[in-house]
């Protein structure tokens, strides 16, 4: 019982966090966390995606797929399945 009320307060809290696909153009994000569940999660780390890596999100394509993203430098077009697996802190 405990494990799955531990599951739950955590899933709880990543909930706070909006995913990258979730943020508009324009608007700068801190990387908290990487999902090492989705497939793309290695890939993801190894172009530079961390936590406390600061991304800005650019443009998206116009039906919405893919977004064009910035950090360390680079430009980077993620698929939206791809920005579901990074959970971010927006920017003020």
């Amino acid at each position: 019982m405990s494990l799955i009320a531990m599951e739950n307060t955590s899933n709880a809290d990543n909930h706070s966090f909006p995913k990258l696909s979730e943020i508009p153009a324009g608007r700068a994000a801190t990387v908290v966390m990487v999902d090492n569940q989705n497939a793309a999660a290695i890939r993801l780390m190894e172009m530079g995606f961390g936590p406390g890596i600061v991304i800005r999100v650019i443009k998206s394509a116009p039906f919405g797929d893919p977004i064009e993203v910035r950090l360390r430098g680079y430009n980077l077009a993620l698929r939206r399945s791809e920005a579901d697996a990074v959970t971010v802190e927006v920017g003020q």
